[in-house]
């Protein structure tokens, strides 16, 4: 009996179409793999962060956490004052002790008066030892004091802060714009705000910047500690609120 074979069209048709469904699931593949690491690198495993310093600062970063999926303690010196805040945010929020958002909190975001910090790091010092921790705080001389505010010009703020919450992974981040603006440019449509960050830690590092990228910014990694000098109070790296390509070029950064 005599073999049908299909008409030469009908086989270079199926050819080509199976030659694109291949290619389709190859290519949707590789844009869901892409997609994933893109992923990986936005958000990190959602981790339980101690907001200490619930302020302003402290309240809208820590809320854009919150609605980022983090569960987040927020901690003041009179925590029953933070009721109506928690509750606005729902579960994942609560409110507590310095102690117990430093105990919750895998990563610590520090918020508070810089002239604080001394006397922070020595009651406190002990249980940071080992912890993230993303500090925020300026110098501001007629508010913390003029010798920390000199201490800072003369080392630099990461130098300073690392000095006074030693053992700590220590990164700076968050101290260059206010409020209202973290708060109104929060995951707006790209380029993104640009948040500066430096640390000496690059697993603290890589931390922070996934962070800073899941409270809706764009990290950008201007160095070291001693770095950090670079967008303090008063530097060319403060109150930028430009995208993340501006702030490189501002900062003479590689792109």
């Amino acid at each position: 009996m005599p073999v049908f074979r299909p008409p030469l069209f009908s086989r270079v048709s199926r050819r080509r179409l199976l030659g694109a469904a291949g290619a389709f699931s190859l290519a949707l593949g590789w844009g869901l793999a892409q997609s994933a690491r893109a992923e990986e690198r936005r958000s990190p495993t959602k981790v339980p962060i101690g907001v200490i310093g619930a302020g302003r600062i402290g309240s809208t970063v820590g809320k854009l956490w919150v609605e980022a999926g983090h569960p987040v303690m927020f901690a003041s010196r009179h925590p029953e004052q933070l009721k109506d805040l928690v509750e606005s945010l729902g579960p994942l929020a609560h409110a507590g002790s310095v102690a117990e958002a430093i105990a919750f909190g895998e990563v610590i975001f520090l918020a508070i008066p810089y002239g604080a910090l001394p006397e922070f790091g020595r009651t406190y010092g002990p249980a940071l030892k080992g912890k993230i921790v993303l500090d925020a705080g300026n110098a501001v001389p007629q508010r913390d004091g003029a010798a920390i505010a000199e201490e800072v010009e003369r080392e630099g703020i990461g130098i300073v802060s690392q000095k006074y919450l030693p053992g700590t992974r220590l990164v700076r981040a968050f101290n260059t714009l206010n409020y209202r603006i973290l708060a109104r440019e929060a995951n707006r449509p790209p380029p993104r705000l640009a948040i500066p960050i430096a640390g000496d830690d690059p697993g603290a590092v890589e931390m922070a910047a996934a962070l800073v990228r899941d409270a809706g910014f764009d990290p950008v990694l201007v160095g070291k500690l001693a770095a950090a000098r670079r967008f303090q109070r008063g530097q060319p790296g403060y109150g930028q609120a430009v995208s993340a390509e501006e702030l490189k070029q501002k900062l003479s950064l590689s792109p």
